[in-house]
């Protein structure tokens, strides 16, 4: 598992979450793991749940999903028939994820999902954001002794802290929050991720994004501030519709995400003044002190001979005041650098 080990040298963890993506396809959910593995995922995540662990079959006005979003009209038990990922599947998917190379992770909802994934041997937990709340459910991952990634959608500074400190009272920190906003696809202005800081600061954990947005730009903006683990949902393409398609990245927008990211941590770098071995041969351009007429020795400096011009081989500009007035001290030719010893002579 390689979470950590991409935290602690400063890199950004990226994990694409399949959900429901694979419609019902245990083929679609294989092609959606090498997919990922292809465009630079470092995990795969499921959900690991069933309609009767997660809810029950009840159509009564609470159990309806809300007016005017993404699924409207549905009852929860039905949503989630649809979208969970059959348990059987599991074990053949987190293998696959090993052949490529991939981490494998899996939110858990309940008890039994915490157990059936430590069957097939899941390394790290998620704890999504409608189970930030949970912290009997939060206390019992934790108690396996393996990392636990929150999202922190809806959470309020207690719920979180709330819920950290549940991993913390069975001994485990090892811990990432992630700063989620829950809403479907979510709006850029609602986002809010220079809370993460705060985050890091105030609960003492690693932090990163779990994003519902739509495109990377946020996800950039996250690593810049200092996000170690982006999480964007991940489907084959948003032309066949499933349960979370319409917020979910395509394999070549999570590749440029990939790069895009890379390419930003790369610029953040550390604090210097030094100059890059490419500045240093670039010095040429820089202004410089220049005879623009023949000047000849004894003849004073004036602002009719002497230019602060391109390229800069010559006494530096901030010279130029101390040299007016003097007296060459050589004949110095037209397009000649004026010296230092012309200063000083």
């Amino acid at each position: 598992m390689r979470l950590f080990d991409t935290i602690e040298r400063g890199g950004v963890y990226f994990i694409a979450e399949m959900s429901g993506n694979h419609g019902g396809s245990i083929d679609n959910a294989m092609r959606i793991v090498r997919s990922a593995a292809e465009a630079g995922a470092d995990c795969l995540k499921l959900q690991t749940y069933t309609a009767d662990t997660i809810t029950i079959d009840c159509d009564s006005p609470d159990f309806q999903t809300q007016a005017g979003g993404l699924w409207e009209g549905r009852t929860l038990y039905d949503l989630y028939q649809e979208a969970y990922t059959p348990w059987e599947w599991q074990g053949e998917i987190k293998g696959e994820c090993e052949r490529l190379g991939m981490d494998f992770l899996s939110s858990v909802f309940d008890p039994t999902s915490v157990d059936f994934l430590e069957s097939i041997g899941c390394e790290m937990y998620k704890i999504a954001s409608p189970e930030l709340v949970d912290i009997p459910l939060i206390r019992y991952a934790a108690s396996k002794g393996k990392p636990m990634v929150m999202s922190c959608g809806m959470g309020s500074v207690e719920e979180i802290r709330d819920a950290v400190e549940a991993c913390r009272s069975v001994g485990n920190d090892q811990i990432v929050l992630l700063k989620c906003t829950s809403e479907y696809p979510a709006v850029y202005e609602d986002m809010n991720i220079a809370t993460m800081a705060d985050m890091r600061e105030r609960f003492r954990c690693a932090v990163g994004l779990s994003d519902h947005s739509m495109g990377w730009s946020v996800d950039v903006a996250a690593a810049v501030l200092g996000a170690s683990v982006i999480e964007k949902h991940y489907c084959l393409t948003r032309r066949e519709k499933t349960v979370d398609s319409e917020f979910s990245m395509e394999p070549d927008e999570f590749a440029s995400m990939v790069r895009d990211i890379q390419r930003a941590k790369a610029a953040v770098g550390h604090v210097t003044y030094d100059r890059t071995e490419r500045e240093e041969r670039g010095l040429f351009g820089r202004r410089s002190l220049y005879a623009v007429r023949d000047i000849r020795a004894g003849e004073l400096f004036t602002l009719e001979n002497v230019r602060s011009i391109r390229p800069g081989y010559g006494l530096a500009p901030k010279h130029l005041p101390s040299l007016l007035g003097k007296a060459a001290p050589r004949d110095i030719a037209f397009g000649s650098r004026i010296e230092r010893q012309d200063l000083e002579g």
